[in-house]
């Protein structure tokens, strides 16, 4: 057996190969179907309540729902994100109550117009499914962490239709500076399935359209490392803020019933102030709103920021990339205005600036802004997205994960996030 070993070294690459196309197609065809389903109940719930107005004020007893159904579970201390990021790098749990919870906590959410997302659920949604999956098929542990890499990928690929971006993602989320690279091809096997079956059952992928692109120049440079540079601002601050305000309901309002319902008052009332509804829901009606040209203030990235934290600290479900994005395309239209500078551009590279600085996914963002807006525009891109990384210090939205490489040195530092 030596010498066969010795004379085709590559064997065991061969049936990894095989072993994780079928479970990685498994997992994408299982996690798309579902995803898909997810991701057409959010799209209803957002459309009942701009169709119908009211339904913000039934937000203390969609809170109280959700509240209630973690109770019921058992899942209070439910980590979300977090422990899925967790459980791929240490060997936390994912409890099997975390699908079906994120699915109707996040639906709930958005009935209301919480300012929450829907990718952030899609990761926990996926990696729970993975994990799933992964029991039924009695992998070992680290094949189990790969499947739910995979169930991240593809029901991240789904949703947002950017199969390239939610391949990487997984890989590189977790511990910055190292990626996962026994998990590429699954991931992005099950990425690329996930996405092709919720665009077949009808969930279309985002593009947006940002117009003519100046030729990359000296100009074109320091406009990227000037957007990158306040991005980066912006993106830490919105991570400061997010922490900080669950950190603050949690300390005043120690009984979820009370946290949830303080939070849904406040946020009524903010809705109230601001009648707009600019910064209800997720955010992709005003990033549309941002392209088209309208009359957006350009105070409403602040705003934003304020509706997103007091949703999320509150106990409402859902994700913050959604979010992350309209705050960065908001931010962008209000500096294209500010430096008379191409509107459809600097909205472009803001969105990105704002992904990468609070995600710390350089690589990720890249294919994110390859699939969102084409390569015409890349050179901005890349510049920004660097610049911003960089900047953006050490702050995440997921304070589970970890940067194990120093981005200022080649050193080894092995530090968790927000520190």
């Amino acid at each position: 057996m030596k010498w066969y070993e010795e004379t085709f070294p590559i064997e065991k690459n061969i049936d990894y190969f095989f072993k994780w196309t079928v479970i990685s197609c498994l997992i994408g065809i299982v996690v798309g179907l579902i995803g898909t389903a997810f991701g057409k109940g959010v799209i209803w719930a957002s459309g009942v309540w701009k169709d119908n107005h009211w339904t913000l004020f039934l937000m203390p007893l969609s809170g109280l729902v959700i509240v209630g159904l973690y109770k019921l579970f058992r899942e209070e201390k439910n980590g979300g994100t977090n422990t899925v990021l967790a459980a791929i790098s240490s060997n936390e749990e994912i409890t099997v109550a975390t699908a079906p919870l994120i699915f109707a906590s996040t639906i709930l959410s958005h009935l209301v117009s919480a300012s929450v997302g829907r990718e952030g659920a899609a990761l926990q949604l996926g990696g729970s499914l993975g994990n799933i999956i992964g029991k039924i098929m009695r992998l070992d542990e680290k094949d189990k962490k790969i499947a739910v890499m995979c169930g991240m990928s593809a029901c991240f690929a789904a949703l947002f239709g950017t199969p390239l971006a939610a391949g990487i993602f997984s890989l590189e989320v977790i511990s910055i500076g190292i990626m996962y690279y026994a998990a590429l091809v699954p991931c992005l096997f099950s990425a690329f399935i996930g996405a092709g079956i919720a665009k077949e059952l009808g969930l279309h992928p985002e593009h947006f359209e940002i117009g003519a692109v100046p030729e990359f120049d000296l100009g074109g440079a320091g406009l990227s490392i000037v957007l990158g540079i306040f991005c980066a601002g912006v993106g830490v601050v919105l991570c400061i803020c997010l922490h900080r305000s669950g950190h603050f309901f949690k300390e005043k309002f120690k009984n979820p019933v009370i946290r949830v319902l303080a939070g849904s008052a406040v946020f009524i009332v903010l809705t109230l102030i601001f009648h707009e509804r600019y910064y209800n829901g997720s955010g992709l009606t005003l990033i549309e709103a941002c392209f088209a040209g309208e009359d957006i203030p350009h105070y409403a990235f602040f705003m934003k920021i304020v509706f997103t934290a007091v949703a999320l600290g509150a106990g409402f479900k859902g994700g913050e990339i959604v979010p992350t994005l309209c705050i960065g395309a908001t931010f962008g239209y209000a500096m294209s205005a500010l430096m008379e500078e191409p509107a459809g551009l600097c909205i472009a590279v803001c969105m990105v600036c704002l992904f990468v600085s609070v995600t710390n996914c350089p690589m990720s963002t890249v294919f994110l802004a390859f699939e969102l807006f084409g390569y015409e525009a890349m050179p901005y891109f890349v510049l920004s997205i660097a610049i911003c990384f960089t900047l953006s210090g050490y702050y995440s939205l997921y304070s589970t994960q970890k940067f194990v490489y120093s981005k200022t040195k080649t050193e080894y530092i092995n530090r968790h996030t927000n520190d």
